[in-house]
């Protein structure tokens, strides 16, 4: 049995920095790699508060969604990886800005390092039924 399977890439979000895409696409499911606060246009970090690196993680998924024909609204799982959990009131205060319906299943977890030493990544997995 063949998979219909899809890579997706935009030039809207940063370019993977490791031997990845930023989204797969099987079937009428989306699985979109992990983004983080790195700016598609100059390709560095945001820099300031961990709010402003979320804002910036979540644009990066905006864009990957968008190229694929998704929204956050047909996101139904989540995963935030936070390198210190005092951070998470204010990860899910922005969080809540973009899910602001139907918000999708979730994790968050502390870890011990993230790449490029970000505070905030988030990865998703969306369907379009």
């Amino acid at each position: 049995m063949s998979t219909n399977k899809e890579i997706i890439n935009t030039n809207h979000a940063p370019a993977p920095i490791g031997p990845y895409n930023q989204a797969i696409k099987a079937g009428n499911t989306l699985y979109v790699s992990g983004q983080i606060a790195l700016s598609p246009q100059m390709g560095e970090l945001v820099q300031g508060s961990v709010s402003d690196e979320a804002h910036q993680v979540l644009k990066n998924l905006k864009a990957v969604l968008t190229a694929a024909g998704y929204s956050f609204s047909d996101v139904v799982k989540t995963t935030i990886f936070l390198r210190d959990m005092d951070d998470f009131a204010a990860v899910n205060a922005v969080y809540g800005e973009y899910f602001t319906e139907q918000a999708p299943a979730r994790e968050t977890v502390a870890v011990a390092g993230l790449p490029k030493n970000v505070n905030v990544e988030i990865s998703v997995i969306a369907w379009n039924g």
